[in-house]
């Protein structure tokens, strides 16, 4: 068979590319075989790989014996400027990086990357490779940097090889040094959420709120990854969660962005700020409506921060929620209770800001919750303001669930309203929440009836049997009429 290219984009012939696979795969007869047929055993692919990389890469030690008898360049670097030296460490074969020492390989060789032998053992956390560098090898520079401005620790940490990370410290290895972004070792494991190596790094009294070219410290970094271990680890030793990052963002702006509720509370039980805004006046709870991340929003809304904190647009959470047709987030915005009157730099409301981008429910979300609002705050009279505070005893303490609903179906509420009022208003008491509701539109209608409120939540309660607690009620309005008369008149 004629021994042309193996393909239009190789450089290769084809008894050139079968002698590399045969070193790579140790098969020394079949490279002997094709050395006495005449192929050129420095021959290189269009990687500038010879064969002894292959063999050098892959742990073929006969095949790396045989090739050193017929080609002593053991420094060839291919196109990524490694050589068979650096190629035995990064795959961690010891037998071959041996041979190449003894056979007088440079030392001191760096990839294009500026990696070099230490670095190579290091990133792959092969720590066999590592001993032998560090106590049979002579001039070893611990703290060389790579072209990123990485030690070999620096290289440890960002990869998670507690044993290495270990090692180098037993060395005598520099903690603390930064990398051309101005990254430390606990930087970078945090950033990966390599926890064990993160506290690994912490013992050794490395300053936990040193910062990077971002300004970002090991929390942020944790935070912005997500990981929650190492935001754990961090805040026990005592790192300032409110500590900014140059753009002013603090850990939880990070969190809300690319975390989950874990880490939420984690950061709330540390007494974050939760109103912290950045360079543009963002909070979190802005950047978590942003990327719609509901149970984020549960969980800064439950915590309770401010909700009507605007951005540079003046805009609320609720302005953005409407702008973007989030229905679920706006509506938990709307039940915790926010200021509709707010207007954006545009002069819009949340409502007109729905209205704009035609979010049909979210609009009929606000115009409800605008009555609702209107309504709790009307009718302040002395007369009943008991009445209120009553009706909200009778709801929390006394209806059990699914009474309300039997009583609001008594005052002839319909099934839709009763599915609206469960459906819009919810929470972790629903029930208790639900039949106040209920209870106040009810006196809404009965006030604006002109009919007596005590009479009518008497009759509804019997006419449900519940004869004892409409008796207790009624007493409980009685003695309150019996106090205010006798104030009346002194």
């Amino acid at each position: 068979m004629e021994d042309g290219l193996v393909s239009e984009d190789d450089i290769l012939l084809r008894s050139e590319k079968e002698f590399h696979d045969a070193a790579k795969r140790n098969d020394t007869e079949r490279m002997q075989e094709l050395i006495r047929r005449g192929v050129d055993i420095k021959v290189k692919n269009k990687m500038d790989r010879k064969a002894l990389h292959w063999a050098a890469g892959a742990g073929s030690e006969q095949a790396v014996r045989l090739l050193l008898d017929h080609d002593m360049e053991v420094d060839d670097m291919d196109s990524f400027g490694m050589n068979a030296l650096l190629l035995a460490a990064w795959f961690g074969h010891l037998s071959i990086l041996k041979i190449l020492v003894s056979t007088g390989a440079k030392l001191t060789c760096e990839n294009k990357n500026g990696l070099n032998l230490l670095h190579c053992a290091v990133q792959r956390g092969h720590i066999s490779i590592l001993e032998y560098i560090m106590e049979d090898l002579e001039n070893v520079q611990l703290n060389k940097v790579d072209k990123s401005g990485k030690t070999a620790f620096h290289l440890a940490a960002e990869h998670g090889h507690l044993e290495v990370v270990d090692f180098l410290i037993g060395m005598g290895c520099a903690h603390d040094l930064k990398d051309k972004e101005e990254n430390t070792a606990l930087h970078l494991a945090a950033k990966q959420g390599h926890s064990d190596v993160l506290q690994k790094i912490m013992e050794t009294g490395e300053s936990i709120d040193e910062k990077n070219i971002d300004g970002m410290t090991a929390l942020h970094l944790a935070a912005e990854g997500g990981h929650y271990e190492c935001i754990r680890l961090l805040l026990e030793a005592g790192c300032n969660v409110n500590e900014l990052t140059h753009s002013n963002r603090t850990a939880l702006h990070l969190v809300a962005l690319h975390g989950s509720g874990r880490e939420i509370k984690l950061l709330v039980q540390a007494g974050i700020n939760l109103d912290s805004v950045d360079t543009q006046h963002t909070s979190a709870l802005h950047l978590a409506v942003l990327n719609n991340s509901t149970g984020i929003v549960k969980d800064l809304v439950d915590a309770g921060c401010d909700l009507d904190i605007f951005d540079n647009r003046l805009q609320t959470a609720l302005h953005i929620a409407a702008e973007h047709g989030r229905q679920n987030i706006a509506e938990m915005i709307l039940i915790s209770g926010v200021n509709l009157n707010l207007l954006d730099k545009q002069g819009k409301t949340s409502l007109d800001v729905a209205a704009r981008g035609n979010h049909v429910n979210v609009i009929d979300m606000i115009i409800k919750a605008d009555r609702f609002y209107r309504w709790e705050k009307q009718d302040h009279r002395q007369e009943t303001q008991h009445i209120r505070s009553v009706l909200w005893k009778l709801a929390s303490k006394y209806l059990k669930p699914g009474e309300w609903k039997t009583l609001a179906r008594h005052w002839k509420f319909s099934d839709a309203h009763i599915r609206a009022i469960e459906h819009q208003w919810t929470g972790t008491k629903s029930y208790k929440e639900h039949g106040h509701r209920m209870l106040l539109i009810w006196l809404h209608g009965v006030i604006t009836a002109g009919e007596n409120p005590i009479k009518g939540l008497y009759e509804g309660l019997t006419g449900i049997s519940m004869t004892d607690l409409a008796g207790e009620f009624n007493r409980i309005f009685m003695h309150h009429m019996c106090i205010s008369d006798s104030k009346a008149a002194t």
